[in-house]
């Protein structure tokens, strides 16, 4: 049986307070396996996942994953595999442009390619804590473009370095760590207070899949019928049947209503200055910085390839932590209404589901 509005209200706050106080136990390691707990900064997830540019100022120390992770089975390596692509020379990623109707729609294909299992919008986990003017400043835009009535393109050039996965489902004998079998063991079915325990001690997901690289993105910004006509146009024609007249043309500043400025996943200000300086193109008196310079030209690309380093996570899958509950169906289903509820009550109390839209 659900808990009542009140009752699950009260379990927001219980998990809310509760949570802040258990970072101290753990790692901070983005490893095939490792559990983490997508409560502890829900809506917030970039803060400690370097996934899109935080603020404008210079950090000192280098890092990809902050967010504090814990072993749940031992002797998982042997199911899980990584992969470097290291080969000089070659560019290993894939330039593409997203379609957004909406700046929901935007906030979702920057996040594509984050998922979290039993979570119909994985992106809010990474985007429900911004405000209009926080959004516009990570994506590259003015604040005045965000809460307008506007279409977005959106163009990225992606660099892949390093891939992990599991290779195979977790056998349903694979010893866990006595701590996460001890707290297995203590979840009681519908008994709230056990199962926030278990969460605050173990979490809510384990991590499946990651790829880390880099990337570069731009957004475009279009009235509605612009937008409508670049968007037919391509999607009949494809982008590569455009001439590079028309494709300059339709993401050029006197038919978009804005262009975004050119940032790297990682606000890597090295690699932001190549971009200013190398992706500047000049039609008669106007300049203007286009990602769009870099479709096709290998020369570029091979050139930016060697800026575009491993510092930033661009995809990862996390997957319920149901696992631990394979013997144990009933509780298992208690795990999941827990956090099924929770989930959507963190979601609606986020400031991005409470601004005017």
């Amino acid at each position: 049986m659900s808990p009542s509005p009140s009752g699950r209200l009260g379990l927001f706050w219980l998990l809310a307070l509760a949570l802040l106080a258990v970072v101290g136990s753990r790692e901070s390691q983005l490893r095939i396996g490792k559990a983490i707990n997508i409560f502890l900064r829900y809506g917030y997830l970039g803060i400690s996942m370097r996934v899109i540019p935080m603020n404008d100022n210079v950090e000192s120390e280098r890092w990809i994953f902050k967010e504090p992770t814990k072993n749940i089975y031992r002797n998982l390596s042997g199911l899980a595999e990584s992969h470097e692509d290291t080969t000089p020379g070659i560019f290993h990623g894939d330039f593409h442009m997203e379609f957004c109707d909406n700046r929901r729609q935007l906030f979702q294909a920057y996040f594509r390619d984050f998922t979290v299992e039993r979570m119909d919008k994985p992106w809010e986990a990474f985007t429900g804590g911004w405000f209009p003017d926080t959004a516009a400043k990570k994506l590259g835009i003015n604040t005045s473009f965000i809460q307008g009535d506007y279409s977005y393109v959106l163009v990225r050039v992606v660099r892949f370095r390093e891939t992990g996965k599991l290779n195979a489902d977790i056998p349903i004998e694979q010893q866990l760590e006595p701590e996460v079998r001890a707290r297995m063991e203590q979840l009681k079915i519908g008994n709230l207070t056990s199962a926030v325990g278990f969460i605050e001690s173990v979490g809510t997901h384990y991590v499946s899949s990651y790829t880390t690289g880099n990337s570069l993105f731009q957004v475009f910004v279009y009235s509605r019928k612009n937008f409508k006509m670049i968007k037919e146009r391509i999607r009949s024609k494809g982008l590569n049947a455009l001439s590079k007249l028309d494709l300059y043309n339709y993401f050029a500043p006197w038919f978009a209503e804005h262009l975004g400025q050119i940032r790297s996943a990682s606000a890597n200000a090295t690699v932001e200055r190549w971009a200013r300086r190398k992706l500047q193109y000049e039609y008669y008196v106007v300049k203007y910085v286009t990602l769009l310079k870099l479709h096709g030209n290998s020369t570029l690309l091979r050139s930016l390839d060697t800026l575009l380093g491993n510092d930033a996570i661009l995809q990862l899958e996390l997957k319920s932590l149901n696992v631990v509950f394979r013997e144990h169906p009933e509780k298992e289903s208690w795990f999941h209404e827990v956090l099924d509820n929770n989930m959507k009550l963190w979601e609606l109390n986020m400031p991005q589901n409470h601004a005017s839209r």
